[in-house]
């Protein structure tokens, strides 16, 4: 599964992942290979990261992510 994390200033993260956990604006939801075709708005919080059996966690100020085929794409408003 590939996942971009891009705001307006820069491409914070692109590449290979296992999973991710999004802070929607109805909750936390999390995305795994094979998921569902989605949009979804995010509210601010802990963008979490699992790739290489590690986690990393990247704070958003909102925005929006799509998956669609095994590629996600989070358009952030900034990076706290």
């Amino acid at each position: 599964m590939y996942l971009e994390i891009l705001t307006p200033d820069s491409k914070v993260f692109a590449g290979d992942i296992q999973s991710v956990n999004l802070p929607g604006n109805d909750g936390y939801f999390e995305v795994h290979p094979k998921h569902a075709a989605i949009i979804s708005t995010l509210d601010k919080g802990a963008i979490k990261v699992m790739a290489e059996n590690k986690t990393t966690e990247y704070i958003v100020d909102g925005g929006v992510v799509e998956v669609l085929n095994d590629k996600i794409i989070v358009l952030a408003e900034s990076l706290l």
